[in-house]
């Protein structure tokens, strides 16, 4: 049966790579649900090739640019971010692929995962703003959580086979940036227009930074807790500038399983929406002969602090991966629009989680507080 799919965040780099893998196995997937933010143009041209049951647009002003073309093709389309989580939960399809992007993607991934639908998580702030409370969620509606991030999926292939051996730890790789190697001083002064070069992957604008300031990293860390079960101090960051081995297990005989390929967000796609199961992939393939070395090396903790804080962040717990992922959100954009410098995102995100009350004990309402009352502060700040 052809698995139907709905992909939240279509119109974003994992959403248009999604739809990439959907056209290639047209045998085996089918595009339920289109979702996008304000892109109007390019969710109605998915929508047209694709023809979805339902398509919705967050931003309401659009509703009827997006309407007066589908609605002739018999395509439901609604607006506004509630209608999302709706859509999510009146559909009867098999797989939600959460893309988009911070902390909006937490009540549709908690609305799928409420109404049984299988989850390819391709936003980690949902886990990393609330992951006791979504894994809890999974358990009690058995909703498989499978990873599309490259270093999860990495870890979840390496996993395969290995239920009943004991993991010491996670490795997590990642490029370093566009930075890697630079001072304090010649960190002061970079732009973003120099941060969204990312040497090796190809992504949107948030994540792009996010990477060029090792926070990326930190979230992944948070999210790899919650994923794997595994405690914050058996998880490592390792920099690979060649972005070829996308994670590593390391288990009880010290035996290391990798995962290898060329940087391709459309290889850990196809394996969550096809898991148990790998399709053959047209992409083009790794050869040893093209990459004499790769090479390893330990992040810079002193010039990349946001790593250092979101593991500060894991270990305190409660509330506080929630205050860092609210901050910085807030100083990323910030940062886009010249408000702030590189470095001054860092400060930004540290004096949120200093000054802002720390709640031990989260529900979503308090989580959903905590979000508001730290961009509200972290807005007043900048």
């Amino acid at each position: 049966m052809v698995k139907k799919i709905a992909v939240l965040g279509s119109t974003g780099s994992i959403g248009r790579q999604t739809l990439e893998v959907i056209e290639e196995h047209p045998d085996q997937f089918s595009a339920e649900i289109l979702t996008a933010g304000s892109n109007a143009p390019l969710l109605i041209e998915q929508a047209q090739k694709f023809r979805p049951n339902t398509v919705v647009i967050a931003d309401k002003s659009k509703y009827k640019e997006v309407a007066e073309v589908l609605q002739p093709l018999d395509i439901k389309v609604f607006a506004g971010e509630e209608s999302i989580t709706q859509s999510v939960e009146c559909s009867d399809c098999d797989m939600v692929l959460t893309a988009l992007v911070g902390f909006a993607g937490l009540k549709p991934t908690l609305a799928a995962i409420r109404s049984g639908k299988a989850i390819a998580l391709a936003n980690k702030e949902t886990l990393v703003v609330a992951g006791e409370l979504i894994t809890q969620e999974a358990i009690q509606h058995r909703c498989p959580i499978l990873p599309v991030d490259s270093e999860h999926s990495a870890i979840f292939q390496c996993l395969a086979g290995e239920l009943q051996n004991p993991v010491e730890k996670l490795l997590l790789t990642g490029s370093g940036g566009p930075f890697r190697g630079m001072n304090r001083e010649q960190l002061q002064n970079v732009t973003w227009q120099q941060a969204l070069k990312h040497p090796t992957w190809s992504m949107g604008r948030k994540i792009t930074i996010d990477s060029a300031s090792l926070m990326n990293k930190g979230l992944e860390v948070i999210e790899a807790k919650w994923l794997f079960n595994v405690d914050p101090e058996n998880i490592e960051v390792v920099i690979h500038p060649q972005s070829i081995i996308h994670s590593l297990v390391q288990f009880s005989d010290g035996a290391i399983k990798a995962q290898m390929g060329l940087p391709s967000m459309k290889l850990p796609i196809c394996y969550a929406l096809s898991y148990p199961q790998r399709l053959v992939s047209p992409d083009p393939r790794f050869e040893f002969k093209n990459f004499h070395q790769l090479t390893f090396e330990q992040p810079d903790l002193n010039n990349f602090r946001n790593l250092a804080l979101a593991k500060e962040a894991l270990k305190q717990g409660g509330n506080m991966p929630c205050i860092l992922n609210a901050a910085n959100e807030i100083a990323v954009y910030a940062f886009l629009e010249g408000k702030i410098t590189f470095l001054q995102m860092s400060d930004v995100v540290e004096k949120c989680m200093t000054s802002l009350p720390y709640i031990k004990e989260i529900t979503f309402d308090n989580i959903f507080e905590t979000d508001a009352e730290t961009r509200a502060r972290c807005i007043e700040m900048i």
